[in-house]
């Protein structure tokens, strides 16, 4: 496509309101804000070379300002909604063509319109099935007996579609983390006083509401305050943490309500997974060890269809966490699961800037946020504040501070490189929506 002449053409005050808007777009899609400003800084230097915009960017809210102009300050406020993995890939292909020319700046309102209205068949089936897919896949992944995989499927479902109705009312969408965890613990503990199963493994418990556990929101939190981003940073940790006490106070209630005990010896960490064993067999036996990557496969299906990946980013999104899992898999028995952490996120923030940059235009927010469920599965924080495990209370900070250190340093290897520039791009800012999905 050829280059377009810059949009010197725009008023000044339209232009302010369609970067501002552009930004509210990324916002949605799970941007950070350091991105966001990035973004719309290099968009602005091709729209307007002459005049120099300065960004202050909030969580929801985008201000475009004119230094020494008497004009008045554009503020564009967003909506909330949660943009799909196909809506983000799209919004991605148009900041590419902005920042290059091969879009002028009018141009871009139809575009993020048409991005707005991209259709997605039953959303909310697709929702329910794809956080069923998922719940199951983490247990088999996590070496959960065959029946902890079979009721976590199950339960999954249940919970799944009871999230997508309380996240349609806005008053109902506030508890929602705790209602979710609640009812998933109920669930597990009855099915298991019933059955006599004993202690349950963790991820029995937890894989179907890992959906909603806010670990990327936290990492993302702790990446934006080390990049000076305090008020957004601080704002979003404090949230994350108010929403993992949420979800752990729902899984303390239904644990305690029906009895249920968490088996100790069961693995929190992909990189624990290969010390479990049983002498059980039929539904109380362990998966095979091979079945790990099966369960990777079908993990990755289940979140394209939670988050409306379509058909090539679900592609993406199993190729990029079979790696992940290749990664955590060689190195956790070489150097613990805290370091393989950090250096399975630096090699799959590099990659994730590769795809950024192809023809496809794969946002780094869709290659990168599917990983979080193996990198840090934030069931530990959970857990731990459930539980009160001490060794938990102390592993959970590390896991996050090695994924963060990790991911600081896959962004100065893209830069040095000169893969992209030197911003800071991950998803799930902020909790997505399940009704909105």
């Amino acid at each position: 496509m050829s280059r377009q002449a810059p949009d010197a053409v725009i008023p000044a005050a339209e232009t302010d309101v369609i970067l501002g808007e552009l930004g509210v777009l990324l916002l949605e899609c799970g941007t950070s804000v350091t991105d966001v400003r990035g973004s719309l800084e290099q968009v602005s230097r091709r729209a307007a070379p002459e005049t120099r915009l300065e960004f202050a960017i909030l969580p929801e809210m985008v201000m475009v300002s004119r230094p020494g102009s008497a004009s008045a300050t554009t503020t564009v406020i967003g909506k909330g909604e949660a943009l799909t993995f196909r809506q983000s890939a799209r919004a991605s292909r148009l900041v590419r063509d902005l920042e290059t020319g091969a879009l002028p700046l009018a141009a871009a309102p139809v575009r993020m319109r048409a991005i707005r209205a991209t259709p997605r068949r039953i959303p909310g089936a697709q929702s329910v099935i794809g956080c069923g897919l998922l719940s199951a896949a983490l247990a088999v992944l996590f070496r959960c007996p065959w029946w902890a995989a079979v009721l976590a499927l199950i339960v999954g479902l249940l919970v799944g579609g009871l999230t997508i109705l309380m996240m349609r009312v806005r008053a109902a969408a506030a508890v929602a983390p705790f209602v979710s965890s609640f009812a998933s613990t109920l669930l597990v503990g009855v099915v298991a006083n019933a059955l006599d199963l004993g202690p349950v493994p963790l991820f029995a418990v937890c894989a179907p509401v890992a959906i909603l556990v806010p670990g990327a929101l936290i990492t993302n939190a702790l990446l934006e305050l080390t990049s000076t981003d305090i008020v957004t940073g601080a704002s979003r940790l404090m949230y994350g943490l108010i929403m993992l006490a949420f979800m752990a106070a729902g899984l303390y209630s239904g644990a305690a309500l029906t009895g249920l005990r968490v088996d100790s010896s069961s693995a929190a960490l992909v990189g624990e997974t290969v010390h479990l064993s049983n002498d059980s067999g039929g539904w109380g036996a362990l998966p095979p060890q091979w079945t790990a990557w099966l369960a990777v496969v079908v993990l990755a299906i289940g979140i394209g269809l939670a988050f409306g990946s379509g058909f090539r980013l679900t592609v993406v999104c199993i190729v990029v966490m079979t790696g992940t899992y290749a990664v955590l898999a060689f190195f956790s028995p070489q150097v613990g699961s805290v370091v393989a952490t950090g250096v399975a996120a630096a090699v799959l923030f590099v990659a994730a800037r590769v795809l950024e940059r192809v023809t496809l235009a794969v946002p780094a927010t869709v290659s990168f946020q599917p990983a979080f469920l193996l990198l840090v599965p934030g069931t530990i924080g959970l857990v731990a504040l459930a539980s009160f495990d001490a060794q938990a209370l102390v592993s959970a900070p590390m896991m996050f501070l090695s994924l963060c250190i990790g991911t600081k340093v896959g962004s100065l290897l893209a830069d040095l490189a000169r893969i992209t520039r030197s911003t800071v791009f991950l998803r799930w800012t902020k909790p997505a929506r399940m009704g909105e999905l």
